[in-house]
């Protein structure tokens, strides 16, 4: 039996790029659009008997008509091969309103042929084209669908968190032992687990809150394979055992974080007490920085284009950042330097880096007096490896801002 196993798709991801004027689309939600399109291209070529979508389609849960047009014109393509799709809901697909639809409830509406959204822990037995195979599946862990409002009106956030995380493991424990033995297993979800190595553009291991398993949790005996979502970044948590217990990582580069990352998807082959993958990477668009310390001795200008030289920068999303001496600085010719930097998608920067400001005690800086923006700029000068990544930080912090306004 052949699988393909894919997650993170976040369509609406529309940093870095501009307005198409030739088709009105954004140019980044073409490149996902490419890479979505890739990935199905391999399960028909594959024909493969099944495929599992671990989360996430877009950028959240409230998706334009353009958006959910261009998911469901891949997903439909599925269809109508007759290869039955699993589609777990993840964090991003889930409302913050409780009773308000998910961003994926349209295709079990629809009552689309093969398809089925798990939106609570759930046993599916799918009939595919080589036999009978379970799967069961695990959405993203949310307080509203674990625990009754009665039960945690008084609970504090970590208490809330830790209970969930009880409940889910019991959950996984409780349904792999009904697993029918004789029949393939597949455990598929969205989920954070303990020992997942987080890809650099996420921030979910820095804020806390989110519930973690561990992967001792989650590689129950009983399944031939674990399909998760949620972590960008591909790699196997359970490397050379059984089961394997993967996550594919996201179909394509959301930002620098992620610039020395692959994206792609998971090839599953289930044969009788076997299980093997294979990683295949996807077109995803080039991210580059281009990083130059000038001595006084250089010619700033040639030191750079020098530089800029080393790289295939065609159809990458590029940034330049160089550390000279502040009195030669009137030595660069950005015309020549532009020049060498058009072979680009897309440069977002040329700047000397800034030294950041003498760290002092937090306490004395950060408070809760101060607006967002004025907390987090403080923040990045006290954290010299994201002064980079300032002005990023800060559009996402905007947008993430707007939409918690939005849901409240």
């Amino acid at each position: 039996m052949k699988l393909l196993h894919l997650a993170d798709i976040h369509l609406g991801m529309e940093n870095y790029g501009r307005i198409d004027p030739s088709t009105g689309l954004h140019t980044r939600l073409k490149d996902f659009i490419k890479c979505f399109s890739y990935a199905i291209d391999i399960a028909l070529e594959e024909k493969v008997d099944l495929v599992l979508f671990a989360g996430d389609a877009y950028k959240n849960s409230n998706p334009n008509p353009t958006h959910q047009r261009e998911f469901a014109r891949q997903i439909y393509r599925l269809s109508e091969a007759e290869i039955p799709v699993i589609m777990i809901n993840g964090n991003h697909d889930i409302p913050v309103s409780f009773g308000r639809a998910t961003s994926l409830d349209i295709f079990d509406t629809l009552n689309v042929s093969g398809m089925r959204v798990v939106t609570k822990p759930e046993l599916l037995n799918v009939e595919t084209k080589a036999g009978l195979i379970q799967v069961f599946g695990i959405p993203w862990p949310t307080k509203n669908l674990f625990l009754v409002k009665e039960e945690y009106k008084n609970f504090t956030d970590e208490e809330i968190t830790l209970e969930i995380q009880k409940r889910v493991s019991d959950k996984i424990i409780e349904y792999a032992r009904v697993l029918n033995p004789n029949i393939p297993a597949i455990f598929t979800a969205h989920l954070a687990a303990a020992e997942a190595t987080y890809s650099g553009s996420e921030r979910s291991a820095i804020i806390g809150r989110d519930p973690v398993f561990p992967t001792l949790i989650l590689a129950q005996k009983e399944f031939d394979y674990v399909a998760l979502g949620h972590i960008h970044k591909f790699q196997d948590l359970n490397l050379g055992n059984h089961p394997p217990v993967v996550y594919p990582g996201s179909i394509e580069r959301i930002n620098f974080g992620e610039e020395k990352e692959d994206k792609g998807v998971c090839l599953v082959n289930l044969e009788k007490d076997k299980t093997s993958y294979e990683f295949i990477p996807l077109p995803a668009r080039k991210f580059i920085t281009i990083d130059v310390v000038i001595s006084e001795e250089q010619d700033p200008t040639n030191t750079l284009l020098r530089e800029i030289e080393k790289y295939d920068l065609s159809e990458a999303v590029v940034r330049v950042f160089y550390t000279m001496p502040a009195e030669r600085e009137d030595l660069l010719d950005f015309k020549r330097i532009n020049s060498a930097l058009e072979g680009a998608f897309l440069v977002t920067a040329i700047a000397k880096k800034s030294k950041p400001l003498e760290r002092r005690k937090r306490v004395e800086e950060i408070t809760e007096n101060l607006g967002m923006l004025e907390a987090m700029d403080k923040y990045i000068q006290n954290n010299s490896h994201l002064v980079p990544l300032s002005s990023e930080l800060k559009i996402y912090a905007q947008e993430l801002e707007k939409e918690l306004e939005g849901n409240s």
